[in-house]
């Protein structure tokens, strides 16, 4: 049994996307980040940077923080979505470690921007566009000709079809991705991705948790 620390954000939805692939039985408990739940004591407990999400493997005892630990723990648990070795293993790694370290930070700059910002910023929303559609560019590269990312179905499509989900609140065009819409399509048609995405649909915003209240869903 795993538990989830969730919210349905993009980061949100890759642990979701691998616990349904895998079909095993998880739970969720929610972490509203727009009312600071984030930063409860006991949270920080097991996320020291207060980001959501964070996985409790409950049989191994183990607490793992970070999307791509997460995914990377899980794949290597049930030798699934990660090839074991050779080049395809460090294929699917190397576009799991750009979405990391790429993809994830320049769109969340240009949701923040684009959507949050408390001014507008003009700066800031030419730089995190125009860097998106240069990353949306790679990947519309990368997908020429094949279906998945890299290769099979994998935790690297897990990470990175999230970011490019909310493409028109990022102000990309996705008709100037051809490569990316047909990926959209292939990713939203299967049936392990819309169970996972349905779970953050009924996620109350207006609900906040109280340290105390967190500390009896753990127990």
């Amino acid at each position: 049994m795993y538990t989830l620390f969730y919210a349905p954000t993009p980061n949100g939805h890759k642990v979701t996307l691998m616990l349904e692939a895998l079909g095993v039985d998880y739970r969720l408990i929610p972490i509203n980040i727009r009312l600071n739940d984030q930063f409860l004591p006991s949270f920080l407990e097991l996320a020291p940077n207060n980001r959501i999400p964070v996985l409790v493997d409950e049989e191994e005892g183990i607490s793992v923080f970070e999307s791509g630990a997460i995914l990377t723990y899980l794949a290597e648990k049930y030798l699934a979505f990660l090839p074991e070795s050779g080049p395809e293993r460090y294929e699917v790694l190397q576009w799991l470690n750009w979405q990391m370290g790429g993809l994830g930070p320049m769109a969340g700059q240009n949701h923040h921007f684009n959507l949050y910002a408390p001014e507008v910023v003009p700066y800031g929303i030419k730089r995190y566009t125009e860097e998106t559609h240069r990353l949306y560019g790679v990947l519309n590269q990368q997908l020429t000709g094949q279906d998945y990312v890299a290769g099979d179905y994998s935790i690297a499509d897990m990470a990175i079809f999230p970011w490019v989900r909310p493409h028109v609140q990022q102000q990309q065009d996705i008709a100037l991705f051809p490569h990316i819409a047909r990926y959209l399509d292939t990713m939203n048609a299967r049936a392990d991705v819309q169970a996972a995405l349905a779970k953050g649909e009924h996620f109350d915003w207006e609900a906040s948790l109280t340290d105390e209240q967190l500390q009896r869903l753990l127990a």
